[in-house]
């Protein structure tokens, strides 16, 4: 990931053909009684060769499914199993979704285009497979602000208003509808590996786990990890990897994903599938995002261990294939590369070069206890504080010989951050719904590319080949 995409030509790719005959069920998108364009991101969509298309050609592809050149000539329903609130359900799979399409991108890798809102599926079961106008706004809203502090997320790729009225239990209804459509480098869950390991399919498990190392590689497993040779084991690392730097990332971002079930976890390593979302008004590991998380299960502070136990379940779909102790081993991996990875983003993030693995778990400990302590808001407590500057006290102690990055971009100086806490998304949402003023929405997308510029290129994330 980028602070600025590069563009490149339409690549097609359908590397999925290998698998999709016991990965998947053919289907087709619902036909929608409209097709409004409400967004396209012709910034990522320039990485994949399609930022030239018109907008009724946007339409065809992205609100009918018509499919792209040389691609998939039929979407595909995936097919997955997964923990949700750590209860096992073998009922589930792309209920109102499916993969539309591969290319490769900028920079050669496979890319994947899958919807949101696309219709109803094999696996719906009492679903309407829609997606609100509002979904796809927080989805936006979401993914833009993560991809500008740093977090290797998935893209909001296409909105578009669909014109149905949907009734919802948990928003206004009737309520306006919409199909979205996102640009990541991979659909394969935690969930898909432990549909196979249910349904005893060690063959197509080996295809998934030769298919997920060719197209999401990443580096070996350390040079005295057990079984390192072994396809499943270097993929257990390298999901470890990726996982424990998405950890830490959301934490650096103040973030809460609401829902972290093992059908939400992306062997890629990318945050995906936006629902009850929130970031922190104050630094509180106790805040959650979902109304209906009544034990705080996935709350703010407990993100590493649900993202930490998700890879246990991994781990126990690939003993189909390999040993305990190796997987045992990769996972023991987590917390060390998570407190890493945490130390790395919260310098990259505040604006200072790192020190000693030690001094760095200083500054984290004492930056969250001044935050703590004087209920600051997280975004305005890093923007205050970049470089190092207007530190008192503990925290300017702890800060002694750091060093600044450069922060001469324009942002840094206005005297105030860009936050998206949830008022200010009713609000959006409220200009759209009332008015159909989508003006603010905009205003605010624009703002979010501003802050991804002032920070400049992120970490890499960990788990992935340079």
């Amino acid at each position: 990931m980028t602070a600025e995409p590069q563009d490149a030509n339409y690549r097609p790719d359908t590397a999925i053909d290998g698998l999709k005959d016991w990965l998947g069920d053919p289907v087709s998108a619902a036909d929608f009684p409209e097709t409004q364009i409400r967004f396209r991101n012709n910034r990522h969509a320039a990485t994949i060769g399609l930022a030239g298309l018109s907008d009724a050609e946007w339409i065809g592809h992205f609100g009918r499914f018509k499919p792209l050149k040389d691609n998939l000539p039929q979407p595909l329903a995936l097919r997955y199993h997964g923990h949700q609130f750590r209860q096992y359900n073998p009922e589930i799979g792309d209920g109102r979704g499916f993969l539309f399409a591969q290319m490769r991108g900028s920079d050669g890798r496979l890319l994947d285009l899958g919807t949101k809102g696309s219709g109803q599926t094999p696996y719906s079961r009492a679903g309407d497979g829609r997606l609100t106008l509002k979904g796809g706004v927080r989805e936006i809203l979401a993914t833009e602000f993560l991809e500008a502090l740093g977090v290797n997320t998935s893209k909001t790729f296409s909105i578009v208003e669909t014109g149905e009225a949907l009734t919802r239990g948990d928003e206004p209804s009737p309520t306006r509808s919409s199909v979205m459509v996102r640009l990541s480098h991979g659909h394969i869950r935690i969930g898909t590996f432990q549909r196979l390991l249910a349904i005893e399919e060690p063959e197509h498990m080996a295809q998934l786990v030769a298919y997920c190392l060719e197209h999401f590689p990443g580096p070996p497993p350390p040079d005295d990890a057990p079984g390192r040779d072994e396809p499943a084991v270097q993929l257990m690392h390298q999901v470890v990897e990726r996982l424990a730097d998405l950890a830490a990332s959301w934490m650096v971002a103040g973030f809460v994903h609401g829902v972290l079930n093992t059908d939400n976890m992306n062997i890629s390593g990318e945050s995906f599938d936006y629902g009850p979302w929130r970031w922190l008004p104050k630094w509180d590991p106790g805040f959650t995002a979902a109304y209906f998380d009544h034990n705080g299960l996935y709350a703010f502070g407990r993100q590493p261990e649900a993202l930490h136990w998700n890879c246990g379940q991994l781990a126990v779909a690939l003993r189909l294939l390999a040993d305990a102790p190796p997987l045992i081993a990769a996972m023991e991996r987590f917390g060390p590369l998570y407190m890493k990875a945490i130390a790395r983003r919260w310098c990259w993030r505040l604006g200072v070069g790192q020190m000693s693995e030690d001094r760095d778990a200083q500054l984290v400990a004492i930056c969250e206890k001044t935050m703590r302590e004087s209920g600051e808001q997280p975004d305005a407590f890093f923007y205050k504080h970049r470089g190092g500057r207007g530190a008192e006290g503990e925290l300017a102690d702890a800060l002694q010989g750091y060093a600044a990055m450069q922060s001469d971009h324009p942002y840094w100086h206005e005297g105030s951050p860009q936050s998206m806490l949830i008022d200010e998304v009713e609000t959006l949402w409220s200009a759209i719904d009332q008015r159909d003023d989508w003006q603010p929405l905009q205003d605010k997308i624009a703002m979010l590319r501003i802050v991804a510029e002032a920070y400049g290129e992120p970490p890499e994330p960990l788990g992935h080949r340079p």
